[in-house]
């Protein structure tokens, strides 16, 4: 995972929880797993105008 080690990800994981606190991190977490369904929506969303072109195009 992107060339780090488990002690690297366990010193990372404990800064966050320094500086956020343990309450905020739900928060956090709920707000980026939001903001990657939305990513995800809006790319099916562009796929779809894509084939969509793509088929009014062959006709």
């Amino acid at each position: 995972m992107l060339g780090l080690g488990m002690q690297e990800i366990l010193v990372i994981a404990l800064i966050i929880l320094l500086l956020f606190g343990g309450k905020k991190i739900p928060e956090l977490m709920k707000g980026l797993g939001k903001g990657v369904k939305s990513f995800k929506e809006g790319m099916n969303e562009v796929t779809d105008e894509v084939k969509n072109d793509e088929v009014k195009g062959e006709k």
